[in-house]
């Protein structure tokens, strides 16, 4: 059973917008935060935020502070990335994660398929 599902990568200049979703199953909803990380080629993978389901608190990575947005809708079983202002550099496969406590990787429990973002002219 695939337990998450993003949506809404694609191609946009840079300054664009895009908005990800990620539909959940109730189980990880039920028992995790949801998060979104990416990984560019040549680079790392890296957390690039996260939303406690108990609380609502928010972490974001320094070079997306400002400019992303996560947030979650439990009526529709899904979590949200907003990301305006685009850069290149924002080019990656992101990830929609289950973790467990932390916004870091050692956390993560869960996995998405990964949609690609291309930021480019």
């Amino acid at each position: 059973q695939e337990q998450l599902v993003e949506s809404g990568g694609g191609l946009v200049q840079p300054g664009g917008s895009l908005r990800l979703s990620c539909v959940a199953s109730r189980e990880i909803l039920d028992n995790y935060d949801i998060g979104w990380f990416r990984q560019a080629p040549g680079k790392e993978r890296e957390a690039v935020s996260c939303i406690s389901g108990s609380d609502g608190r928010r972490y974001y990575a320094d070079s997306v502070k400002g400019r992303f947005t996560i947030s979650g809708d439990n009526a529709k079983n899904t979590a949200y990335l907003q990301m305006n202002s685009l850069k290149p550099e924002d080019t990656a496969i992101y990830f929609c994660v289950a973790v467990w406590d932390y916004c870091s990787e050692e956390d993560v429990k869960y996995w998405g398929q990964g949609v690609q973002v291309t930021v480019s002219s």
